[in-house]
């Protein structure tokens, strides 16, 4: 078999950690974009020595755009009944490899056709059941466009990358227990920054420490707003989304319900607000608490995880941590460096913390 001697930590890491396969399990091996079949190969030989059973679906990104642009409700309602679902119910674990070349492939797909496909494939295959059905992990992988998007050398964005997917996340989990105890005693939280002063609650929420089972790279703590509580302003990083790339986003927020909005493409911002009621209400908050990760690279999935930042989500909420909105979109937009007051208490100020017991999550500490 070819691949490298990351890929095949990376498998070990996914299979073992990530997903605890064990002997006699079923496993989708997802590959979207032809990069990454090294990785494949390294998870599918890994799975087999386990005594597991993979079944491997590699995509290429643009016949996927096709299906996207022409699909509409009956195709994706066919498309789930016929194949993906019996398929996925069948398995008890999955993982996913997005290895798209080129993050904007989809940029042009129309509301109409995103919808369909949100509401009639992705959310009863993947939301419904692989989410709550099957041990899972998505993870990017690395290629020379994505290092292009972290405004870094192909080779330097490579190791840059293998950090943080292998980061030791028995360490990290055992960070971030302090932080977990102190929000499930909290009321209230409030973001301070440039552009962003927003206060929410989160009492008697529960909270989700993540540390590498369900993404890689990983590292945050997550919960949900109380729904109608989010009032305020809040500037988020650079973002992609549908395809579409945000320079910013910025949104006031009455009640819960974003009322007014700005960004560097207002017109797709709208169409994305105006998917459906929950759209434009909340259904996730994140501490990101990733050490590696440092900077937007314009993809949610390392963004999300950069230390000192949280992400305040637009749309669909999990049902481990339920606030009750329910959305076809689910938008991890990142807010970085933001003073974070508990009950009227600092405990990070701007990117670091700043209570001796959370110190601990500051990246000097790993």
């Amino acid at each position: 078999m070819t691949y490298s001697i990351e890929d095949a930590k990376l498998a070990e890491t996914l299979l073992t950690h990530s997903c605890e396969l064990k002997k006699g399990e079923n496993i989708m091996i997802q590959l979207v974009g032809l990069n990454g079949i090294g990785l494949v190969r390294a998870l599918t030989e890994r799975a087999r020595e386990m005594g597991a059973h993979p079944f491997i679906r590699i995509e290429d990104s643009e016949t996927n755009r096709v299906l996207l642009e022409k699909g509409d409700e009956g195709f994706w309602k066919n498309q789930a009944a016929a194949d993906q679902l019996p398929l996925m119910k069948n398995m008890q674990a999955f993982v996913g490899i997005r290895a798209s070349e080129n993050i904007y492939e989809n940029s042009k797909v129309g509301k109409t056709e995103n919808a369909a496909f949100a509401e009639h494939f992705l959310q009863p295959v993947h939301f419904d059941q692989r989410v709550n059905h099957t041990k899972w992990v998505v993870l990017r992988y690395p290629s020379a466009a994505f290092a292009m998007n972290a405004k870094m050398p192909t080779a330097e964005f490579a190791r840059f990358y293998y950090d943080a997917c292998l980061l030791d996340y028995n360490k990290l989990k055992k960070a971030m227990e302090p932080l977990e105890a102190r929000l499930r005693k909290a009321d209230e939280i409030h973001l301070l920054g440039d552009g962003t002063d927003i206060k929410f609650s989160v009492k008697g929420q529960n909270w989700i420490s993540c540390y590498g089972e369900r993404n890689i790279p990983d590292g945050e703590l997550f919960s949900s707003p109380l729904i109608d509580s989010v009032e305020g302003e809040i500037t988020y990083a650079p973002s992609v989304y549908q395809g579409k790339p945000f320079e910013f986003v910025k949104l006031k927020v009455e009640k819960g319900v974003v009322v007014d909005f700005d960004s560097s493409d207002n017109d797709a911002l709208k169409s994305i607000l105006d998917t459906d009621p929950g759209a434009r209400r909340f259904g996730e908050f994140s501490f990101g608490t990733n050490p590696v990760i440092t900077k937007p690279m314009y993809d949610i999935l390392f963004d999300e995880k950069i230390y000192g930042s949280n992400h305040l989500t637009l749309g669909q909420d999990y049902d481990i941590a339920p606030n009750g909105n329910k959305s076809s979109i689910h938008w991890d937009l990142v807010c970085i460096g933001a003073d974070v007051y508990l009950d009227g208490a600092l405990i990070r100020k701007g990117r670091e913390f700043v209570t001796d017991d959370l110190k601990v999550l500051n990246p000097e500490r790993f």
